[in-house]
């Protein structure tokens, strides 16, 4: 089982800039994905970016709502990805999900518990 923990929220100015962490324990095969996910209250979870490893192929996926702003990046041998967050808007307050997807085999799903970011003077 995948264990998978999210550091890095808090609360910060618009037009700042703030950095999450996500690291899985655990085995994690080369056909994954690892990518973050945000739910602010009363709208649907939805993902951020994501970083995916198929084939011996990356791919990356970005919202629109945050290109130019979000950078995604994964560390492979450390199970890590990050997500950089630039000139950072109200309206990208939310609970941060990092999610970890092994498509080795049986697709196995894994969630982190969820990281609050806050933007607001």
């Amino acid at each position: 089982q995948v264990q998978v923990v999210e550091s890095g929220g808090g609360l910060v100015q618009p037009g700042g800039s703030l950095t999450l962490s996500c690291t899985a324990s655990g085995s994690i095969s080369s056909n994954s994905a690892m990518g973050w996910y945000r739910q602010a209250p009363g709208n649907q979870r939805e993902l951020v970016a994501r970083h995916t490893r198929r084939g011996g192929m990356n791919f990356v996926d970005v919202a629109d709502s945050v290109k130019g702003r979000f950078t995604i990046s994964r560390d492979n041998a450390k199970n890590t990805v990050y997500l950089q967050m630039n000139s950072l808007k109200s309206e990208d307050t939310a609970v941060y999900y990092c999610n970890v997807v092994d498509f080795q085999g049986a697709t196995q799903t894994s969630w982190g518990q969820g990281t609050q970011v806050t933007v607001s003077s």
